[in-house]
């Protein structure tokens, strides 16, 4: 695992942008936190390191948005899925598993669905009265373990 405290949003985003550099294709990348943690802002700096163009919001509604980029996004947030296996019926398997880059927000609400292998991106506000993120990382799978350890070489600070 690696923990790291990111004080600014534009540092959450530079995660982002580093995740996205260091994806390939077939990668599934689960964000879980709380409601504005910075899973949103932690996606669009992915979208910014796949070379998406498109301005990224969050899916909510739609459970699903598409972006392309050097590399296509698949962007699930699963906060309003009432029940699991509403997956199915968005063909969930075509996204996990295909040549793109799959980003789940929300992804505490996958149970059967969880793919086996992915990178988990934890996101805790500060404790105390530290205005941050603390972001823990990990990688489940030897891909995955790899992709932390790639991730510890970038400059999260922003300066």
């Amino acid at each position: 695992m690696y923990s790291i405290y990111l004080g600014t949003p534009e540092d959450m985003e530079l995660l982002g942008e580093a995740i996205g550099k260091t994806a390939r294709p077939g990668d599934i990348i689960l964000l879980e936190g709380s409601l504005g943690s910075g899973k949103t802002t932690l996606t669009k700096g992915i979208a910014k390191g796949l070379d998406v163009q498109d301005e990224i919001t969050s899916p909510t509604f739609n459970l699903i948005k598409q972006y392309g980029g050097s590399l296509d996004l698949y962007h699930f947030d699963l906060y309003r899925l009432e029940e699991e296996k509403e997956l199915l019926h968005l063909g969930y398997e075509e996204y996990f598993y295909g040549n793109g880059v799959t980003v789940i927000e929300w992804a505490d609400y996958l149970d059967h669905y969880l793919p086996e292998e992915y990178l988990l991106v934890r996101i805790t506000y500060g404790k105390g009265e530290e205005v941050g993120r603390e972001v823990d990382i990990s990688g489940h799978g030897a891909r995955y373990k790899e992709f932390v350890e790639e991730l510890k070489y970038y400059d999260y600070s922003g300066d």
